[in-house]
């Protein structure tokens, strides 16, 4: 029992809304240059400090997701200098990509004596056991990225650190965590998943942004 999609066309969406959960989405994802485009074609107005502010972010995003983490931390300690004392779990993700760095690399002393300088020191905290375990088995290894902890390699974990990195950032500064249009999907989401729960799968099957915007 799904709303036909022409009922949509009659919500009328004032342009400057549409316009103001792009400019949060592009904001939130360091997109300069278009959002400066945004700015020029529509007259939204963006602070000379956020677009400072963004810049300095997308740096350091940008070395963390390249291989740079070290670089990523100091940066990150000029910008928001009290983020990582206070956010343990970031920092330890932060150095853990520098130690799986070395690691491709084949700078399997250098990840050692990394390891021992700078990650052993979690191991004192339980909740860090686990993870660190995990990191240091990776050193049995000749060839790290075909053993089965190879997930910590991956482009998909370095990403999730730096999501979280972007967003410990942004909250830091006062900021909201979700860009606008992160949180209308998530809101969508939940209120068609509790609607399916309420109403039954025979009524109203799962909810998938997916087919429901081929739909739209």
């Amino acid at each position: 029992m799904d709303v036909d999609p022409r009922q949509y066309e009659q919500i009328k969406i004032n342009d400057k809304d549409t316009h103001n959960i792009i400019l949060s989405y592009l904001i939130h994802d360091c997109y300069k240059d278009t959002l400066e485009s945004l700015v020029a074609s529509t007259g939204l107005k963006v602070s000379a400090t956020h677009l400072e502010d963004m810049e300095k972010r997308k740096r350091i995003l940008h070395f963390a997701l390249e291989g740079n983490a070290l670089d990523a931390i100091h940066l990150t300690e000029q910008m928001a200098p009290d983020l990582l004392e206070n956010n343990k779990d970031l920092l330890f993700d932060l150095l853990s990509l520098h130690f799986v760095e070395l690691l491709c690399s084949r700078k399997c002393t250098e990840a050692i004596e990394f390891g021992k300088a700078k990650l052993t020191p979690f191991g004192k905290v339980q909740k860090y056991c686990e993870k660190l375990e995990e990191f240091m088995g990776l050193l049995a290894y000749e060839e790290p990225e075909k053993s089965p902890m190879f997930h910590l390699l991956s482009l998909e974990y370095r990403q999730h650190v730096v999501d979280n990195l972007n967003r410990a950032i942004l909250e830091h500064a006062r900021m909201p965590r979700y860009s606008e249009l992160e949180r209308i999907i998530q809101q969508a989401t939940v209120v068609r998943q509790c609607l399916s729960d309420e109403l039954g799968k025979d009524v109203l099957l799962p909810f998938s942004l997916k087919d429901f915007l081929k739909r739209s």
